[in-house]
């Protein structure tokens, strides 16, 4: 039986070696087949895009030769022939120049040469050659069943120098292997540079998978792995892989070991679409069709599953040029050519075929790359729409884990706001009632303040010792009784009278009721006043008769109310010129008699 198995593998492997050296290759090393095979592998050799004069070439390439990726000027050089159009022939350099593979390999103390030597050994010990890793499937795949069945090492082998990790890790390889371009020359059959094609890629994503063990190896590395060394070197296309998954700019947050930072960036596009076409969106969500069928694919093989080859280069250029906004704006421009058709069907089996394996007239180098172009999508919408899928994610668990608990609290929340809402209004209803009261007072106070200033003198001294900061001794002010000389009362009140103004001075133009402090004189004065004073109050005159005239005072003592309070307490406190006479002949007739 392993006879027969080992023939027919051998004429197996024969008619596919006469079939590759019988098989024409366009120039992007695709194989020529027939239409039939054209519609089975989706791809079209009807190539449009630009070629460069060769004065554009030069150009082209001096700016290469002087290249430096922190210079505004040189990003925006290449910017434009991206534009342009980058000439196959030059398009590797280019994407050394934008991915800074140099710089980056000086830095780092990782050996991609001691790397592969580490490798060797457990493939040595498992019987597998990194030139014959597709045949060798089926030896990983028993290997690995046996590792998976026996936890424990058996006593023919204590020490096997490999583990099942690495088993898994090789067969997952293999298996993608045949997989990734099997049309192209460097992957395709049994030949010599088929071989050495699949050895070089298996090579590179083991590599990376040793580099970078938290990332490791996932579905779709192989795409990007293969389409880096149809451009570079077998290191540089390592160290242009690791550049693109490990820098945030590019692909960090595309590939991790449980494809969850892909599908989160899926939720991040299916937002962005809602808020960049919200009727195709609903449209879509109608049909049953969801982002994740058609977006993913795309995403983890960066749009190599595109029909027209210098296409995907295209795409490819704008997404080492800008990064992971240029993934999102391509997805977004390959919806928006398919919208008027994707409006038009309503059954979910015509629509994935039609998202999945993009139309030729779509896809093509005149139709896709200049509608790529004038498509804009900022960093900051991303952003926004990255925010707003972790928001979402954050609150859904929290919330259905807390509706239960959170049917009293929202009731007592309830009540409190309906008690606020009856409260508010009596509150308002106080609050202006305390206004009104409040300033009645005040103009209450005003008119009585304005009264005892110009009608009783005493008043007006209480205020004008409150409202000065010296405070006077109680032998001082003490009133004495008894009878005092009328020349004596006639000389206070005249002193009073023809020097009012040196009593009070002012300090300046601050506060009500600040006044500056009193002369060396005025402790004469003031008990002479106060004397005085008693000596009306104790007069023979009746009480009741000094209500006459503060009542016929008042008018005008509130017609002056309406006077700012600053010019009363600013200046010293004088009754008006009509007053004064009444005021200075009623206490010396009174004295007389």
């Amino acid at each position: 039986m392993r006879r027969r198995n080992s023939s027919s593998v051998a004429r197996r492997s024969s008619t596919t070696r006469r079939r590759s050296e019988n098989l024409v290759f366009d120039e992007f090393g695709f194989a020529l087949t027939k239409r039939k095979d054209q519609k089975l592998y989706h791809r079209c050799h009807d190539y449009s895009y630009p070629r460069l004069s060769s004065m554009k070439v030069k150009e082209l390439c001096e700016l290469l030769s002087y290249w430096n990726g922190a210079s505004f000027i040189c990003r925006s050089q290449i910017e434009r022939f991206i534009r342009m159009g980058v000439p196959p022939s030059l398009r590797g350099r280019v994407w050394k120049c934008l991915l800074g593979i140099d710089s980056l390999k000086e830095t780092s103390d990782f050996s991609y040469q001691r790397c592969l030597s580490e490798v060797r050994g457990p493939l040595v010990d498992l019987g597998v050659s990194e030139y014959g890793i597709l045949s060798a499937i089926a030896t990983l795949s028993d290997t690995q069943n046996d590792l998976g069945s026996t936890n424990q090492q058996s006593s023919s082998c204590p020490d096997p120098g490999y583990s099942r990790d690495d088993v898994t890790l090789f067969r997952q390889i293999a298996l993608d292997l045949q997989r990734s371009f099997p049309t192209h020359r460097s992957l395709m059959g049994e030949s010599p540079e088929a071989i050495e094609g699949q050895a070089k890629l298996f090579r590179v994503l083991i590599a990376y998978a040793k580099y970078n063990p938290q990332v490791g190896y996932s579905q779709g590395m192989s795409y990007i792995a293969a389409v880096l060394l149809m451009q570079l070197g077998e290191e540089e296309a390592f160290w242009a892989l690791v550049v693109l998954l490990d820098k945030p700019k590019y692909l960090a947050q595309l590939f991790d070991l449980n494809l969850t930072k892909i599908q989160h960036q899926v939720k991040v596009f299916d937002q962005f679409l809602k808020h960049k076409k919200p009727q195709l969106s609903e449209h879509m969500e109608s049909v049953g069709v969801s982002s994740v069928h058609f977006v993913m694919p795309w995403f983890l093989t960066l749009f190599t599953s595109l029909p027209c080859w210098d296409s995907v280069l295209a795409v490819w250029d704008l997404i080492i040029l800008h990064g992971l906004s240029a993934v999102f704006r391509t997805a977004l421009t390959i919806v928006q050519l398919l919208e008027s058709r994707l409006m038009s069907l309503t059954d979910e089996g015509a629509v994935f075929p039609l998202l999945l394996r993009v139309p030729v007239d779509v896809a093509q180098y005149t139709v896709l790359v200049p509608a790529l172009w004038s498509t804009e999508v900022q960093d900051w919408e991303i952003k926004c729409m990255n925010s707003l899928v972790l928001d979402e994610t954050h609150h859904e668990p929290k919330t259905e884990q807390s509706e239960g608990s959170s049917l009293p609290q929202q009731a007592e929340e309830e009540k409190q706001q309906e008690t606020e809402h009856v409260s508010s209004p009596s509150e308002g209803e106080k609050k202006t009632d305390k206004d009104s009261v409040t300033g009645a007072r005040s103009v209450l106070a005003r008119v009585l303040r304005l009264a005892q200033r110009y009608l009783d003198p005493a008043g007006r001294q209480r205020a004008e010792q409150k409202g000065s900061q010296t405070q006077v001794r109680p032998g001082q002010t003490s009133p004495v009784s008894g009878p005092f000389s009328k020349s004596r009362i006639s000389a206070s009140l005249r002193q009073a009278q023809v020097r009012p103004e040196r009593t009070f001075r002012r300090t300046s133009t601050g506060p009500v009721g600040k006044v500056a402090r009193r002369r060396s004189n005025n402790k004469l004065v003031q008990p002479i006043r106060v004397r005085s004073l008693c000596l009306i109050r104790n007069s023979k005159n009746p009480p009741a008769e000094a209500s006459p005239t503060t009542s016929s005072i008042l008018p005008s003592s509130l017609r002056s109310s309406a006077l700012p309070p600053s010019s009363s307490s600013d200046h010293p406190v004088t009754p008006p010129l009509s007053q004064q006479p009444e005021q200075r002949d009623t206490p010396r007739a009174t004295l007389i008699k």
